[in-house]
């Protein structure tokens, strides 16, 4: 198994990549620049792609067709337990190497996850309007739909795709061409 690492924070690549080689065996290469694989065409021979969400956010035309191999590195802490795209890089250590853990076993056990489910067409609306940072009763008024509705749909969505925070959301919209960053 081999991967990119592409971030602009140093520390973290190099950091990354020690634990990597060192506790997975996993070749990794840090590169400066989206561009820098794009050229060398190492995404294609790569088993997982590190960037930082400025980076995907950035360079979707890069990432949105490796979305299967991406992994997302946030600063976010709450839920992501169920977010196979997200890691965190705050918390503890030892939370940091089991999260890659389950990481790196899940794309070894199926080579990438799968989506579990496609969003209708009303649940795409209301991800799209979470992402804008609309609240409940926002996404009823604008959908002319009731509250009850709106969290009915987000449940639904946290269901299908297994994720449960905004800032997973906003990659996964990013990412599937639903909404463009800003």
């Amino acid at each position: 198994m081999t991967a990119y690492i592409i971030t602009t924070s140093a520390l973290t690549a190099v950091g990354l990549r020690h634990i990597l080689h060192g506790t997975f065996g996993i070749e990794a290469h840090i590169a400066p620049s989206v561009q820098a694989v794009a050229q060398s065409q190492a995404a294609g021979e790569s088993d997982l792609l590190f960037a930082d969400e400025a980076t995907v956010a950035a360079n979707l035309g890069f990432f949105t067709p490796n979305k299967a191999k991406t992994v997302v590195i946030t600063a976010a802490t709450q839920h992501l337990d169920a977010e196979p795209h997200l890691i965190s890089q705050s918390g503890t250590e030892s939370d940091f190497i089991d999260s890659l853990e389950s990481i790196i076993h899940s794309r070894q056990a199926a080579g990438a996850q799968p989506e579990q489910g496609k969003l209708s067409a009303r649940e795409t609306e209301v991800l799209q309007l979470v992402v804008a940072g609309c609240i409940n009763k926002e996404i009823a008024d604008r959908l002319h739909i009731s509250i009850n509705t709106v969290l009915t749909h987000r449940k639904n969505i946290t269901a299908k795709l297994g994720i449960k925070s905004v800032s997973g959301l906003s990659i996964y919209a990013m990412m599937n061409g639903l909404v463009a960053p800003k």
